[in-house]
């Protein structure tokens, strides 16, 4: 499942993969500046998670 979601977020430029020549084969993956662009909207996420906490199981 998670080779398959890491997929897509290669095809939809959210993260770059590389594989390293090296045994077992290490792949790693990174952001790509067109993710960032998601920091705002993960922001007000983060912020709206709070205050439905507190609203939730209060302060």
């Amino acid at each position: 499942m998670l080779s398959k979601e890491l997929k897509d977020l290669e095809i939809n430029k959210l993260v770059t993969r590389t594989v390293y020549d090296t045994f077992p084969p290490t792949v790693e993956y990174a952001s790509t500046e067109h993710s960032k662009s998601l920091n705002g909207v993960i922001m007000a996420l983060k912020d709206w998670g709070t205050l439905h906490r507190k609203e939730i199981i209060g302060n």
